[in-house]
């Protein structure tokens, strides 16, 4: 059976998570382990007049608390936004200082104010209840839209006016030219709705601390643990990094949201020193609702320039971006670098300009998810052209048509260059299976069912990867973007990869084993994925931003080609051939041309007993490389989506979606696969269902599930899913990644379906039954009339 490239192995992993043999971060006990529990402000914005935890401590099995004080006397430092981004003006960004646990004020509910630490983790549910925290409560702003009105609450002394950074990219003379020339222009007010990540794991923390070599342990729910102990050490002077390990095991989801270090960890590292016992966290729902980073939230006006041929021949984009209350790790890079250079779309216009003015408020912060600025870019762009070619009586896929790149690479206008692909290839397989040219007789047989039925297209670009460094760099990224792996091969010739990547759901310990099957023809099951533990594995940046394809990958391939070269060398020293003529497949080394061979586990046991090895070649087998890629790569597809509203309910069904995608060579198509399901679920569930939501007070209004509405499996149609295969020229295994798409195109399909069936641009995320119904409601009203 085929287990390389292509092949639809099934997921290694699999069997021990479906059987419950997983082993997460709240699985690990340590002995002597106590629990940790939070004390939380109920306040969006207050002062902290007084803290009492002496009723708290004297509690039965209380074992210490720990609060900001604590901190800031041990010199803990301050949590870091991770790049630098300036004004249009020239100034930097205005990063307000975020205390682990401030002990003079609080600036979003859930702000963690004290650790209690106690034997069982009920008995420090109960002894945190009795902390007493004496708040003098502050006006509050939870509107980010008025965050920069005159008179408005300011968040931090630090950002008068509440502006973290107005920032811009683009020629905006050049841009306001072409709008001046345009022969028609078209306009919209966009909301990008915020959403809670909601990993199906919480996070969770297990810290200890061994007085005996003053060293340092931390199991966390975490997507790349090396970044996690290099900013521990660097930036909150915990341990140095030599005395501080950090380890993710089975982590069940991240999203984005585990990639940052968070309070909560912090505080478990402090208190399992000073408290001399390790210390265990876990977060309940509610606490991960109040706490883990949030996602999107912005505010926009785009407006689309069109030549009289119908040309796109400028856009121009102005956002605010809500921030919340502290600029987390990449929250600055997010609402600008990885949103406003994908404007372009799959498009050649000429001319671009964006402005993004970053805001803070009393909210809870956010960050990336699940796409992370693509989403956004290519809701603005594809709302647009699906809106132009309405207002100007054009057929959808015509107007992209026109526009479509077809010269690669590409320059766009806002820093990026396109790898090769095929939109229109995209495009022809998307209408096919849709079956476009029959959505007519089924738009009417839905009218006679007195139901609405709507058609919208969504044909995304993204850039996976983030590299190379040093161009990240000169944007202001605080760390590089390569990535590591180790190939060890064994006496016997089994190999284990050690990988600086993270996987958290996406299948590593399959498709990382299949490029090793795939280059050195050994079965999958004789390799092993190693990763997520910083004294095992050597440094590595983790997983976003679709990475571990492209980079992580890469660097495996890198690796894998001086075992190769290597393994060749011996092979035709105890074959007496030259090493250009030996080859390697299904488990053995050939001389081309020859009937001689050797097994791999013959080479390998060779290489290790050092009986016969060439002059100059050292014994045993195991290679490293770094990899740092040339360029970003670019996925990208189009995707179309039928919905049918019931007007009388306002409730939107999506009877089919089609998702085409172009994601170069796929290693695993049922990885892939289960990897554009869950981003499709996610984009759908942006545009229908989810929205975060504070009161006027700051109050999270839908901190739960009853609240917080969440697709489940009965609101989504079975995908049709199909793929074009353009291998990305800038990576050594052709891929371009695939873990985001569907939740970076699926937000502007569904609207565009759902703004189709009502004859109305104005529907913001998400679509709800009441928004849908009173929609449906005044599209009757003139019906009726005539």
């Amino acid at each position: 059976m085929a287990e390389g490239i292509g092949a639809r192995v099934l997921r290694k992993e699999d069997q021990r998570f479906i059987t419950g043999k997983g082993r997460y971060t709240d699985d690990i006990a340590e002995r002597d382990m106590t629990h940790g529990v939070f004390v939380r402000s109920p306040h969006a914005h207050a002062k902290i007049v007084g803290l009492d935890t002496s009723a708290a401590a004297a509690m039965p099995g209380v074992v210490g608390i720990v609060t900001g004080q604590d901190l800031i006397d041990g010199a803990v430092g301050n949590i870091i936004c991770g790049w630098m981004i300036y004004s249009k003006d020239g100034s930097a960004m205005k990063a307000a200082p975020w205390k682990v646990m401030d002990p003079g004020v609080v600036r979003h509910v859930g702000q963690p104010v004290a650790l209690v630490v106690a034997e069982t983790r009920s008995q420090a549910v109960d002894a945190a209840e009795a902390v007493v925290v004496d708040y003098e409560e502050l006006p509050a702003l939870t509107n980010f839209h008025t965050a920069l009105d005159a008179g408005a609450v300011e968040v931090h002394p630090e950002a008068p006016g509440n502006m973290i950074c107005d920032w811009q990219l683009g020629d905006e003379t050049a841009t306001d030219a072409a709008f001046a020339s345009a022969a028609h222009v078209i306009e919209l007010d966009l909301e990008q709705n915020r959403l809670v990540p909601n990993a199906i794991e919480p996070r969770a923390a297990v810290a200890s601390y061994d007085a005996a070599d003053e060293h340092y342990t931390l199991n966390t729910t975490s997507q790349n643990p090396h970044v996690a102990r290099l900013v521990l050490s660097a930036f909150y002077n915990i341990a140095p990094e030599h005395k501080l390990r950090v380890i993710a095991p089975d982590v069940g989801g991240g999203f984005g949201s585990k990639i940052y270090i968070y309070p909560e960890e912090i505080t478990c590292l402090f208190a399992a020193k000073a408290l001399g016992r390790p210390v265990k966290w876990v977060a309940d729902r509610s606490e991960s609702f109040l706490t883990d980073a949030h996602g999107r939230d912005h505010k926009t006006k785009a407006k689309l320039a069109l030549d009289a041929d119908y040309k796109f021949t400028g856009l121009k984009v102005e956002t605010i971006a809500n921030i919340g209350a502290y600029m987390s790790l990449f929250s600055s890079a997010t609402p600008t670098y990885l949103y406003a250079t994908l404007l372009s779309g799959q498009y050649t216009t000429p001319n671009i300009y964006c402005n993004v003015k970053l805001v803070y408020s009393h909210t809870t912060p956010v960050d990336a998810y699940r796409g992370a600025g693509r989403p956004e870019a290519t809701f603005v762009v594809e709302r647009l052209v699906e809106a132009a070619a309405r207002q100007l009586g054009l057929d959808p896929i015509e107007l992209r048509r026109k526009n479509f790149i077809r010269s690669f690479p590409y320059q766009t206008p806002v820093l990026m260059a396109y790898d090769p692909t095929d939109f229109d290839a995209l495009v022809e397989k998307g209408l096919a299976h849709a079956d476009v040219a029959g959505f007519p007789a089924r738009r009417a047989e839905a009218e006679r069912r007195g139901k609405l039925r709507g058609l919208g297209y969504s044909c995304y670009i993204e850039a996976c990867g983030l590299a190379p460094s040093k161009a990240v760099g000169q944007l202001g990224g605080g760390v590089g973007q390569w990535e590591s792996a180790e190939v060890r091969v064994n006496p016997v010739g089994t190999i284990e990869i050690l990988t600086g990547s993270h996987s958290h759901g996406q299948g590593h310990e399959t498709t990382f084993a299949q490029v090793v099957a795939d280059r050195l023809g050994v079965p999958v099951a004789n390799v092993a994925i190693i990763h997520g533990d910083t004294d095992k594995i050597q440094f590595g940046m983790g997983s976003y931003g679709s990475r571990s394809g492209p980079v992580g990958m890469g660097a495996i391939a890198k690796a894998l080609e001086k075992v190769e070269s290597k393994a060749k060398v011996i092979a035709g020293h105890l074959m007496e051939a030259d090493p250009s003529d030996i080859v390697i497949e299904n488990g053995e080394l050939k001389v081309a041309g020859t009937d001689r061979k050797l097994a791999w586990h013959e080479m390998t046991l060779a290489a290790y007993t050092a009986h016969n090895l060439p002059d100059g070649i050292e014994p045993g087998l195991t290679e490293k490389a770094f990899y740092d890629p040339a360029n970003f790569t670019f996925p990208a597809g189009c995707f179309i989506c039928e919905v049918e509203i019931d007007p009388d309910t306002g409730i939107t069904h999506v009877i089919q979606f089609v998702a085409v995608d172009d994601f170069g060579v796929i290693v695993n198509p049922n990885v892939v696969e289960g990897q554009v399901h869950g981003g499709l679920a996610q984009g759908i569930g942006q545009a229908l269902y989810e929205g975060a939501y504070y009161d006027e007070g700051g109050q999270l209004l839908t901190g739960s599930y009853m609240d917080y509405c969440m697709p489940r499996a009965d609101d989504l149609p079975s995908f049709s899913l199909d793929h074009i295969e353009t291998a990305n020229p800038n990576n050594p295994l052709g891929v371009k990644g695939c873990g985001e798409a569907g939740a970076i195109g699926a937000p502007a399909a569904v609207i565009n379906a759902v703004t189709d069936a009502l004859q109305t641009e104005a529907m913001t995320m998400p679509a709800s039954p009441e928004k849908v119904w009173r929609a449906a409601q005044a599209l009757r009203m003139p019906m009726a009339a005539e």
